[in-house]
């Protein structure tokens, strides 16, 4: 993380006097998306493959405004945050173009999405050889993706792009159900269970074709 935002503030110290710097640009980009996202399991991780889009519109040669959304399809019984994942962003990207590539810094805060992200238990068992009733319930969590990007320009309206980064993703606390069984009465009861807030960092990197207009 410390080496993210080191990467970022080099990257913006060095484009700084760009902006003097006149360059005709296309205002417009969109792009389909391959993506990767690290996600946590309880003793590992694993990469979760994904896909999206994204729109940026170019403000100058070295500032443009972002929004990215993406999928991941693959789901996971064994991690932290179960389910599958949904990821909305939106942000700055800045940074310095020459004539065939250009490199970039970005910062795109929005949230991620985890569908089976809570599990929780729903009643009482009637004897210690009925199921457990229990529920998946949806977390979305605040998230940033910082980072940086290089892109390669085959021509004026064509953009291959590739970005590296740390999506840091913020769990609030929640309070949750459990069970416990009484031997002395042969009986289950409710229990909560309270899980601290935390924040994730995991790496996540995105490749992409776009066109610019």
């Amino acid at each position: 993380m410390h080496r993210t935002l080191f990467l970022i503030l080099m990257i913006i110290v060095f484009v700084a006097p760009a902006f003097a710097q006149s360059q005709e640009v296309p205002k417009f980009e969109v792009a389909a998306e391959f993506t990767t996202l690290e996600r946590e399991r309880f003793s590992s991780h694993e990469t979760a493959p994904g896909f999206g889009g994204r729109f940026t519109y170019n403000l100058s040669p070295v500032f443009s405004l972002e929004a990215a959304g993406y999928f991941f399809p693959k789901r996971c019984f064994s991690c932290r945050e179960g389910g599958r994942v949904t990821e909305a962003l939106g942000g700055v990207k800045i940074g310095k173009r020459f004539e065939n590539w250009g490199i970039f810094a970005k910062a795109r805060p929005g949230v991620v999405s985890f569908s089976e992200g809570e599990f929780t238990i729903t009643g009482i068992p009637v004897d210690v050889f009925s199921a457990i009733p229990f529920e998946r319930n949806r977390v979305t969590s605040f998230a940033t993706d910082v980072g940086g990007v290089i892109e390669f320009y085959p021509s004026k309206r064509i953009v291959t792009r590739f970005d590296a980064g740390d999506t840091i993703i913020h769990f609030n606390k929640r309070t949750t159900n459990g069970v416990i069984f009484n031997s002395l009465t042969n009986t289950f009861s409710l229990v909560p269970i309270t899980t601290p807030g935390r924040t994730s960092h995991s790496f996540q990197f995105m490749t992409s074709v776009g066109f610019r207009f």
